[in-house]
């Protein structure tokens, strides 16, 4: 199953100008690129998985939307064809939440 890059709506203004500005081993904060809020994006489980389901074709790049899946903890969250979420490592099926959320 192809898949293409996380996307993540800002919370605050709906802005898709939303960039990563850490690292995976130490958090997962995201700023907005036109209000300047913070938040960072995390995962649950939404039941199932897909099979053969392969990396986004471009890969994302380090400033691109990242979150952590909440079946294998890695930082391989991506967007099914038809918007769903899902994990590229473990193919698990996610819900995307957004948590800590600072206007700017």
């Amino acid at each position: 199953m192809r898949t293409r890059k996380l996307e993540v709506a800002c919370p605050v203004c709906g802005s898709t100008q939303v960039f990563y500005t850490c690292t995976t081993d130490c958090c997962f904060n995201h700023v907005c690129g036109d209000c300047g809020a913070t938040f960072e994006p995390a995962t649950r489980p939404a039941g199932g998985a897909l099979s053969a389901i392969a990396p986004p074709d471009p890969p994302p790049e380090s400033t691109d939307p990242a979150a952590a899946c909440a079946r294998c903890h890695a930082p391989s969250v991506c967007m099914t064809e038809d918007g769903a979420v899902a994990c590229w490592k473990c193919g698990a099926l996610l819900i995307l939440e957004l948590e800590e959320i600072h206007p700017g």
